[in-house]
Protein backbone atom coordinates (compact mmCIF):
# COMPACT_ATOMS: atom_id res chain seq x y z
CA UNK A 1 0.00 0.00 0.00
CA UNK A 2 1.00 3.47 -0.75
CA UNK A 3 1.98 5.44 2.14
CA UNK A 4 1.84 8.89 1.20
CA UNK A 5 -0.32 10.50 -1.69
CA UNK A 6 0.52 14.19 -2.83
CA UNK A 7 1.53 14.82 0.91
CA UNK A 8 -1.45 12.78 2.35
CA UNK A 9 -0.58 10.14 5.22
CA UNK A 10 -2.53 6.76 4.09
CA UNK A 11 -3.22 5.89 7.98
CA UNK A 12 -4.63 9.32 8.87
CA UNK A 13 -8.13 10.34 8.42
CA UNK A 14 -8.17 13.17 5.89
CA UNK A 15 -10.07 15.82 7.26
CA UNK A 16 -8.94 19.06 5.24
CA UNK A 17 -8.45 22.52 6.29
CA UNK A 18 -8.95 25.39 4.55
CA UNK A 19 -6.04 27.28 6.59
CA UNK A 20 -2.83 26.07 4.57
CA UNK A 21 -0.88 28.09 1.99
CA UNK A 22 1.95 27.26 -0.50
CA UNK A 23 5.09 26.14 1.14
CA UNK A 24 8.03 28.88 -0.22
CA UNK A 25 9.44 27.97 -3.76
CA UNK A 26 12.92 25.83 -2.83
CA UNK A 27 11.49 24.59 0.66
CA UNK A 28 11.85 21.71 2.49
CA UNK A 29 10.48 20.02 5.37
CA UNK A 30 13.13 20.11 7.87
CA UNK A 31 11.13 19.91 10.76
CA UNK A 32 8.23 18.71 12.97
CA UNK A 33 6.52 20.83 15.30
CA UNK A 34 5.00 18.82 18.95
CA UNK A 35 2.41 20.83 19.95
CA UNK A 36 -0.96 20.11 22.99
CA UNK A 37 -4.33 21.30 22.58
CA UNK A 38 -7.55 20.24 24.13
CA UNK A 39 -10.98 22.46 23.52
CA UNK A 40 -12.23 23.92 25.71
CA UNK A 41 -9.18 22.94 27.88
CA UNK A 42 -8.91 19.85 30.09
CA UNK A 43 -11.74 18.23 28.08
CA UNK A 44 -10.99 15.30 25.63
CA UNK A 45 -12.52 13.28 23.05
CA UNK A 46 -15.29 15.74 21.42
CA UNK A 47 -14.89 17.42 17.94
CA UNK A 48 -13.79 20.93 18.83
CA UNK A 49 -10.58 20.80 17.49
CA UNK A 50 -11.64 19.54 14.37
CA UNK A 51 -14.23 21.86 14.10
CA UNK A 52 -11.32 24.71 14.79
CA UNK A 53 -8.74 23.68 12.28
CA UNK A 54 -11.88 23.38 9.88
CA UNK A 55 -13.44 27.18 10.74
CA UNK A 56 -16.56 25.41 11.77
CA UNK A 57 -16.02 25.90 15.62
CA UNK A 58 -18.99 27.50 17.09
CA UNK A 59 -17.87 30.38 19.45
CA UNK A 60 -21.05 30.42 21.08
CA UNK A 61 -20.90 26.92 22.29
CA UNK A 62 -18.53 27.54 25.39
CA UNK A 63 -17.55 30.26 27.16
CA UNK A 64 -13.82 29.64 26.05
CA UNK A 65 -14.46 29.31 22.69
CA UNK A 66 -15.30 33.13 22.59
CA UNK A 67 -11.42 34.04 22.83
CA UNK A 68 -11.04 31.86 19.21
CA UNK A 69 -13.80 33.72 17.33
CA UNK A 70 -12.14 34.14 13.94
CA UNK A 71 -9.07 32.31 14.29
CA UNK A 72 -8.16 30.86 11.25
CA UNK A 73 -5.13 28.22 12.39
CA UNK A 74 -4.27 24.33 11.32
CA UNK A 75 -2.14 21.79 11.71
CA UNK A 76 -1.06 19.02 9.62
CA UNK A 77 -1.79 16.13 12.42
CA UNK A 78 -4.01 16.10 15.45
CA UNK A 79 -3.84 12.85 17.51
CA UNK A 80 -6.38 12.24 19.97
CA UNK A 81 -5.70 10.39 23.46
CA UNK A 82 -6.48 6.58 21.86
CA UNK A 83 -4.05 7.14 19.14
CA UNK A 84 -6.44 7.88 16.38
CA UNK A 85 -4.76 10.22 13.84
CA UNK A 86 -6.61 12.93 11.77
CA UNK A 87 -4.83 15.06 8.84
CA UNK A 88 -5.81 18.75 7.97
CA UNK A 89 -3.26 19.38 5.71
CA UNK A 90 -0.97 17.68 3.15
CA UNK A 91 2.74 17.92 3.92
CA UNK A 92 3.47 19.54 0.65
CA UNK A 93 1.60 22.63 1.88
CA UNK A 94 2.06 25.34 4.52
CA UNK A 95 0.00 24.69 7.61
CA UNK A 96 -0.68 27.67 10.12
CA UNK A 97 0.64 26.02 13.69
CA UNK A 98 3.56 27.41 14.73
CA UNK A 99 2.81 31.51 14.30
CA UNK A 100 6.02 33.83 15.08
CA UNK A 101 8.43 31.29 15.28
CA UNK A 102 12.43 30.52 14.96
CA UNK A 103 14.54 26.98 14.84
CA UNK A 104 18.12 27.28 15.23
CA UNK A 105 18.44 30.26 13.50
CA UNK A 106 15.69 29.89 11.04
CA UNK A 107 12.25 32.31 11.19
CA UNK A 108 8.44 31.16 10.47
CA UNK A 109 8.80 27.57 11.06
CA UNK A 110 5.37 27.22 9.46
CA UNK A 111 7.45 27.41 5.90
CA UNK A 112 9.91 24.21 6.56
CA UNK A 113 7.87 22.58 9.06
CA UNK A 114 5.34 19.76 9.99
CA UNK A 115 2.92 20.54 12.87
CA UNK A 116 1.94 17.59 15.15
CA UNK A 117 -0.88 18.54 17.57
CA UNK A 118 -1.15 15.97 20.50
CA UNK A 119 -4.91 15.88 22.24
CA UNK A 120 -3.88 17.21 25.64
CA UNK A 121 -3.22 20.34 27.96
CA UNK A 122 0.38 21.62 28.22
CA UNK A 123 1.87 20.59 31.50
CA UNK A 124 -0.25 16.92 31.55
CA UNK A 125 0.49 14.00 30.64
CA UNK A 126 -0.14 12.22 27.78
CA UNK A 127 -1.14 8.40 26.44
CA UNK A 128 0.84 5.62 25.29
CA UNK A 129 -1.31 5.02 22.58
CA UNK A 130 -0.25 8.90 21.36
CA UNK A 131 3.17 8.12 21.36
CA UNK A 132 3.05 5.07 19.59
CA UNK A 133 1.24 6.79 17.45
CA UNK A 134 3.34 9.78 17.29
CA UNK A 135 6.75 7.37 16.85
CA UNK A 136 5.07 5.71 13.74
CA UNK A 137 4.08 8.96 12.20
CA UNK A 138 7.49 10.92 12.75
CA UNK A 139 8.79 7.64 11.25
CA UNK A 140 7.09 7.78 8.08
CA UNK A 141 7.89 11.50 7.72
CA UNK A 142 11.62 10.83 8.21
CA UNK A 143 11.72 8.47 5.51
CA UNK A 144 9.71 10.93 3.08
CA UNK A 145 11.78 13.72 4.49
CA UNK A 146 15.26 12.86 5.16
CA UNK A 147 16.79 14.13 8.50
CA UNK A 148 13.91 16.26 9.64
CA UNK A 149 14.42 17.31 13.26
CA UNK A 150 12.17 17.62 16.20
CA UNK A 151 10.89 20.22 18.16
CA UNK A 152 8.24 21.33 20.41
CA UNK A 153 6.39 24.77 20.27
CA UNK A 154 7.62 25.67 23.70
CA UNK A 155 10.97 25.07 21.71
CA UNK A 156 10.61 27.51 18.82
CA UNK A 157 7.92 30.29 20.46
CA UNK A 158 9.80 30.29 24.00
CA UNK A 159 8.51 32.56 26.36
CA UNK A 160 5.17 32.47 23.86
CA UNK A 161 4.07 29.37 24.02
CA UNK A 162 4.66 26.54 26.60
CA UNK A 163 3.77 23.38 24.92
CA UNK A 164 3.49 20.50 24.72
CA UNK A 165 5.03 21.37 28.35
CA UNK A 166 6.54 19.38 31.13
CA UNK A 167 3.88 16.38 31.00
CA UNK A 168 5.70 15.55 27.75
CA UNK A 169 8.05 12.31 28.05
CA UNK A 170 10.52 13.43 25.56
CA UNK A 171 13.13 10.83 26.87
CA UNK A 172 10.35 7.94 26.05
CA UNK A 173 10.14 9.35 22.68
CA UNK A 174 13.76 9.64 21.94
CA UNK A 175 13.71 6.02 22.81
CA UNK A 176 11.67 4.55 20.78
CA UNK A 177 12.59 7.10 17.48
CA UNK A 178 16.05 6.07 18.26
CA UNK A 179 17.34 9.38 16.14
CA UNK A 180 20.18 11.05 16.17
CA UNK A 181 20.69 13.69 19.82
CA UNK A 182 20.93 17.13 17.05
CA UNK A 183 17.92 15.83 16.07
CA UNK A 184 15.79 16.21 18.74
CA UNK A 185 15.10 18.95 21.64
CA UNK A 186 17.63 19.26 24.56
CA UNK A 187 14.64 18.02 26.85
CA UNK A 188 14.95 14.49 24.69
CA UNK A 189 18.39 14.05 25.98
Amino acid sequence: MKRWHDGWWAPAKAVPSPNHGERPAGSVVSLVVIHSISLPPGRYGGDEVERLFTNRLDSDAHPYFASLRGLRVSSHFFIRRDGVVLQFVSCDQRAWHAGVSSWRGRDNCNDYSVGVELEGLEGETFEPPQYDRLATLLRAIARRHPGVSLAGHEHVAPGRKGDPGAGFDWPALAARLRWRADRLPDAAR
